[in-house]
C-alpha cells in the first residue's frame, strides 16, 4: 500500500523544503508547488490525499481555492498556514472547510501531528461555507500575534460552527467582552441580538426580574409587564458578565433555565422558551469559589462547557507593540493627531507590569495621542506617563496594610467567642454571615481610607470587580472618605 501524499503549496522555498523533510521522514510522499494554479490542476486530477496550502501566493489567496477544492472533492482535507496570523484568517480558515489553520511560524512537531489527525479523521458530510461579517481588518475585535492569542483565535474559529455554553476567564481589562462579540458575531447566531449584562452592576434583589423579565403588579412598582435579557436575547446570544457576582438564589434559578430550557417571567406562569447561546465572563477563580460556598459547582459546569482564558498583559508582551499602533490608529480615526513609538518606548511598555491590562494600554495609548507634543513618542515620555498613573504607591500599599491589620484580630475574637458560645451549647447557626457582616464594612471603609478615598485602587486591593465595590459602598452606605482619619 502506496504512503499517503500530502500536496503543498507555499511560494517560500524554504518553507516548502522544511516541510518536505519532516513529512519525507515521517514517511509521507510530498509533491510541492509555489502556486495555487498547480495545485488546483493537481486536485482535479485526483492526486493527493491531503492539502496543505498557504494563504497568500503569487496567482490566488490559498482561502479562496479552499470552497472550490471541497466541492470538488469533499474528502480531501485542507490545512492552512499563514503569516496573516489574525483572528479573522482563522476564522476565515475554519468556515470555508479548513480542517486546521496553522499560524507561521509553526511547531513541526503540531503540524505533524495534524497531519496525522487530518488523514485519520472520517469522512465528513459537505458543508455549505459562511461568511463572517466584519468591516475591514482594522476592525477586528482582537489583536496579537503571540501564542497565546493565535489559540484564542483557533478556539474562536471552531466554535463559529456550534452553539456551545463558553466560560470566558481573565483579569479585568483583558478583553472578556470582545471574545464574546467575536463569537457571536462570527458563528451561527450573528444575524440575532447581542444582549449583555452585568452581574456586579445590578442590585442583588433586580436580578432575577433582569434576567427572566416580570408581570405586571408581580412586586411593588411593576406597573407593567417588562422583558428580560432572555427574551431579548431570543435567537441570539446572552453574555453574563461577571457570572461569579450572581447571587446564590438566582444562580439556582439559572440553573433550571439551563437544564429545561425555558423559564417564567417573575409573577409568571406560562413558560417561555429559551432560544438563546449563553457566554459567561469572570474575573474570578470560580473554583475557589465554589470551595468557599459562593458558586453552584453544577452551573459551574453547565457555563464551562467550553473554557476561554484570556491572559493578562504581561503574559503577553510580544503583542504590545501590534496593539499600541492599533490604539494609536485608533486614536488618529477619532481625531487625535498621528502618533507612533519609537523603539526604545515600545521596549519600555514590555517592561511595565500593566496591572489595568489591555484597558490600561488602551488608556495610555490616547493619552500619549492627546498630550505629547512630538509625532514620534519616545521612552522617557512613556516612563513619565506610567509612573504618574501607577495604580498603587509603595507607600499607600504599606499603608494599608496596617489599616487592615486590625481586622484579623477582630475576626479571631470573635471566632473565639462562636467557640465559646458552641462549648456552653448556644452557639449560633449562622456565624459565617455574622462575621461576614462584622468585618465586611469596616474592611471597605479603611481600605477607601488607605487609598484615600481611589476605588480604583481599593477594588484592585481587595480583589473585587469595580462594580462590585461601588454596589457594596451603596448597600452598606459607605461615606467615601480621604485620607486616614
Amino acid at each position: 500500500m502506496n504512503p499517503p501524499t500530502i500536496l503543498i503549496a507555499d511560494d517560500d522555498r524554504s518553507i516548502r523544503t522544511v516541510l518536505t523533510q519532516a513529512l519525507g521522514r515521517s514517511g509521507y510522499q510530498v509533491r510541492t508547488t509555489s502556486n495555487a494554479a498547480t495545485l488546483w490542476r493537481w486536485v482535479e486530477e485526483g492526486e493527493g490525499d491531503l492539502v496543505i496550502t498557504d494563504v497568500v501566493m503569487p496567482d490566488e489567496n490559498g482561502l479562496d481555492l479552499i470552497p472550490r477544492i471541497k466541492r470538488l472533492r469533499p474528502d480531501l482535507r485542507v490545512v492552512v498556514m499563514s503569516a496573516q496570523s489574525t483572528l479573522m484568517t482563522a476564522v476565515k480558515a475554519t468556515q470555508r472547510g479548513a480542517f486546521e489553520y496553522l499560524p507561521k511560524p509553526f511547531d513541526l512537531k503540531e503540524l505533524l501531528a495534524v497531519v496525522a489527525r487530518a488523514l485519520a479523521a472520517p469522512a465528513a458530510e459537505p458543508a455549505a461555507p459562511s461568511e463572517p461579517r466584519v468591516n475591514g481588518e482594522n476592525n477586528l475585535p482582537l489583536i496579537g500575534r503571540g501564542t497565546a492569542m493565535q489559540e484564542i483565535y483557533r478556539t474562536i474559529a471552531r466554535l463559529t460552527t456550534a452553539d456551545l455554553t463558553v466560560m470566558i476567564s481573565g483579569e479585568s481589562g483583558t478583553g472578556k467582552e470582545l471574545v464574546a462579540h467575536a463569537l457571536h458575531d462570527y458563528g451561527r447566531r450573528r444575524g440575532g441580538p447581542f444582549v449583555a449584562i452585568n452581574m456586579a452592576a445590578i442590585p442583588r434583589e433586580l436580578i432575577e426580574s433582569e434576567l427572566f423579565g416580570h408581570e405586571r403588579g408581580a412586586f411593588t412598582g411593576a406597573t407593567n409587564r417588562n422583558q428580560g435579557r432572555f427574551e431579548q436575547a431570543n435567537g441570539g446570544t446572552l453574555f453574563l458578565d461577571e457570572i461569579g457576582d450572581m447571587p446564590p438564589e438566582a444562580q439556582t434559578r439559572l440553573l433550571r433555565v439551563l437544564q429545561d430550557g425555558e423559564f417564567t417571567t417573575v409573577g409568571g406562569r406560562q413558560p417561555i422558551r429559551a432560544n438563546v447561546r449563553i457566554i459567561a465572563a469572570t474575573h474570578r477563580d470560580l473554583r475557589a469559589a465554589i470551595r468557599q460556598g459562593q458558586f453552584r459547582e453544577d452551573l459551574f459546569y453547565r457555563l464551562n462547557v467550553v473554557p476561554i482564558r484570556l491572559p493578562p498583559l504581561r503574559e503577553r508582551t510580544e503583542d504590545l507593540a501590534d496593539l499600541a499602533r492599533h490604539f494609536l490608529e485608533r486614536a488618529r480615526e477619532d481625531g487625535l493627531p498621528a502618533k507612533s513609538l519609537d523603539q526604545g518606548a515600545v521596549e519600555t511598555l514590555r517592561r511595565h507590569r500593566w496591572p489595568g491590562n489591555v484597558r490600561e494600554l488602551e488608556n495610555l495609548m490616547r493619552r500619549l495621542a492627546a498630550l505629547c507634543p512630538d509625532e514620534v513618542i519616545g521612552a522617557a515620555t512613556v516612563r513619565t506617563e506610567l509612573a504618574e498613573a501607577e495604580p498603587m504607591e509603595t507607600g499607600d500599599a504599606a499603608l494599608a496594610d496596617a489599616a487592615i491589620e486590625p481586622l484579623g484580630r477582630a475576626v479571631e475574637r470573635h471566632i473565639r467567642g462562636f467557640l465559646a458560645a458552641h462549648r456552653d451549647g448556644i452557639a449560633p447557626s449562622d456565624i459565617y454571615d455574622r462575621v461576614l457582616a462584622e468585618v465586611e464594612r469596616p474592611l471597605i471603609q479603611l481600605t477607601l481610607a488607605a487609598t484615600r478615598g481611589n476605588q480604583i485602587k481599593a477594588a484592585a486591593m481587595l480583589g473585587l470587580n469595580r462594580n462590585t465595590l461601588r454596589k457594596k459602598i451603596r448597600d452598606l452606605e459607605i461615606p467615601v472618605v480621604r485620607g486616614i482619619a
